[in-house]
Order: C-alpha cells, then sequence, then structure tokens
C-alpha cells in the first residue's frame, strides 16, 4: 500500500462498518474512525467509499445520516459527491463492466451509460469500452471500480475466480429481493 501511494495514487477507505457493527451506529462510527486511524498511520487517506455488504440488511452509505466525513479530514465519497449525470460509472463487480446493473447497493444514475446505449455502444465487456474509446464515444469524464484479485494471467487463478464470482452472485440475485 505504501509503495502504490508513493507512485501518487489515491488510497481510499472502502468501509461497511454500519454492515460489520449489524446496524449500531455509534459502534460502527468508532469502528470506521478506527480503521480510517489505522490506515492513515500507514499513508494518506482523503476519500472514501462503501461496499455493497450484499448478506447485510444494513446499507453502510447511512453511516453519514448522523456523522459527515468531511469532519474527519475526507474530502469525498463517489455515492455523495460525484455528480453521476456527468459521469460514466463502470464497475467490474459482476464480471463485467456495467455490474451497477447486478449490484444490490453500487447503484448510481445510470444516465451516461443509456446515452451511450442509445449510440450504440453497450459496454458489458473491456471489448466494448475499447470499441466506445477509438470511436471517441466515452464521455470526458468515468469513473472506474476495479476489484484488482478478480484480474488473473494464471488460468487456474482465473477459473478460480470465475467460479466463486458465479457463485456469489446466485446468492446475490436471491438476496436482491431481500435488501434494497
Amino acid at each position: 500500500v505504501k509503495e502504490i501511494s508513493s507512485l501518487g495514487h489515491e488510497i481510499g477507505y472502502h468501509y461497511e462498518n454500519l454492515a460489520i457493527c449489524n446496524g449500531n451506529h455509534e459502534k460502527a462510527m468508532e469502528d470506521f474512525k478506527l480503521n480510517l486511524e489505522k490506515i492513515r498511520a500507514l499513508v494518506p487517506v482523503s476519500t472514501i467509499t462503501m461496499h455493497g455488504s450484499p448478506k447485510s440488511k444494513h446499507n453502510s452509505r447511512d453511516l453519514w445520516k448522523n456523522n459527515n466525513y468531511k469532519d474527519l479530514g475526507l474530502i469525498g465519497e463517489p455515492y455523495f459527491d460525484i455528480d453521476f449525470s456527468k459521469v460514466l460509472y463502470l464497475t467490474d463487480t459482476g464480471r463485467r463492466w456495467d455490474g451497477f446493473k447486478v449490484s444490490i447497493r453500487d447503484k448510481v444514475n445510470p444516465e451516461m451509460n443509456n446515452e451511450l446505449e442509445e449510440k450504440g455502444y453497450r459496454i458489458h465487456s473491456t471489448d466494448d469500452i475499447i470499441r466506445a474509446a477509438r470511436a471517441n464515444a466515452l464521455p470526458d469524464a468515468v469513473m472506474f471500480t476495479i476489484h484488482p484479485q478478480r484480474w488473473h494471467s494464471r488460468k487456474i487463478l482465473w477459473l478460480n475466480e470465475l467460479i466463486m464470482q458465479n457463485t456469489k452472485n446466485v446468492v446475490k440475485r436471491a438476496l436482491l429481493g431481500l435488501n434494497s
């Protein structure tokens, strides 16, 4: 993490404290602060983003209903601070670049995605992104949420990740009706 930070990359905190603390806002806030302090002991942290936690009925974003992350020296949380009507959001959630369509909580305004589809550019695979980029069809601002553990060049590791993610996705779809 220190090496990545030294290269100029932002290290953000991917939090799920409210889910971990079973909806207890006070305990979740204490946990959040403790974890933030531990990460900041290693590298600077100025951004955060919630983790979807599909097995929990608690949405970790709700931690900020009675708290303000900016009071902790944080400058941004994408779900609150990015205008997704102006930014194309692509995530590899669900092993596809339009993963927000299958995610339980990782949802944003799909306006930019819809505009691309209307122009004939459905972004589902990496090849779709490349095709749209080569045609200058992508908007000026794109936010990628990438889970690096899903990308392997060794076939056995890639296959293991494929099987595990597909299994998790079946469970997520079953939970979709239970968690909003």
